[in-house]
């Protein structure tokens, strides 16, 4: 699938999509074969920031195995490569660093249009997920908080009258905690924009929560890591 037909089925598809996070440092094959076999519709690549892994060669690998759309999931504007399909291009609406706010999208400006990679400009609100992740640490922002609906809204609503196209609500690598079902449906009434949600998702239930909700995409990652058979499990949902 190309990564336009990948965004129209984002925004026009009855049911949700399931995602697969694919960190360069912690790359395992056998995942990547697992997820063809089990209604994965794209595979995110990137990290908060790398110690060891290529993004490039982590794309080039997964394109031996797997036919699947691989789309950018960049922390910094190093995480880029024309190899991949297509790139999520978020912004830190939940935080007030100017870095994650525009700076370092100007810096990779250029670098995109040189690579002519698609793009999907997106909204990007952490979500606090019971515990530090490695988003706010690296971006020395602080998530909002889920008992605050009213702030959560209102940025969404911001979101789209600032003419992103997708908003990603993120509860952190390896969070304790989902984002939860009563703020997904509460987002979900003030905007028209496909919703995509990860952080936390370590079981089947979790993930038909968060369906059930009207996520129109859900992201696994972490939880992928310590179990690679999760995502059969998962995959049922979809």
């Amino acid at each position: 699938m190309k990564f336009n037909d990948l965004i129209k089925k984002l925004n026009t598809a009855k049911k949700p999509l399931l995602a697969v996070l694919i960190d360069p440092d912690k790359f395992n094959p056998e995942l990547i074969s697992l997820a063809n076999k089990n209604k994965v519709a794209c595979f995110l690549v990137g990290g908060s920031e790398l110690k060891k892994g290529d993004v490039t060669k982590t794309i080039l690998a997964i394109k031996k195995i797997s036919k699947i759309t691989i789309v950018l999931f960049p922390g910094n504007e190093s995480q880029l490569s024309k190899a991949a399909d297509g790139l999520l291009l978020l912004s830190l609406l939940s935080g007030r660093n100017p870095d994650y706010l525009i700076s370092k999208h100007i810096t990779a400006a250029p670098i995109i249009k040189k690579m002519k990679l698609p793009h999907l400009p997106t909204a990007y609100l952490l979500i606090n997920g019971g515990s530090v992740s490695a988003t706010e640490r690296v971006t020395g922002t602080k998530p909002l908080d889920p008992k605050n609906k009213t702030l959560a809204i209102n940025t969404v609503i911001a979101a789209e009258q600032l003419g992103f196209k997708a908003v990603y609500l993120e509860a952190g690598s390896g969070a304790k905690t989902s984002v939860s079902a009563a703020l997904i449906k509460n987002i979900k009434k003030q905007i028209t924009l496909p919703l995509i949600v990860g952080g936390g998702i370590d079981s089947k239930q979790k993930a038909q929560k968060i369906i059930n909700s009207g996520a129109n995409m859900i992201v696994i990652g972490n939880a992928l890591e310590k179990n690679v058979f999760l995502l059969s499990e998962i995959s049922k949902c979809f």
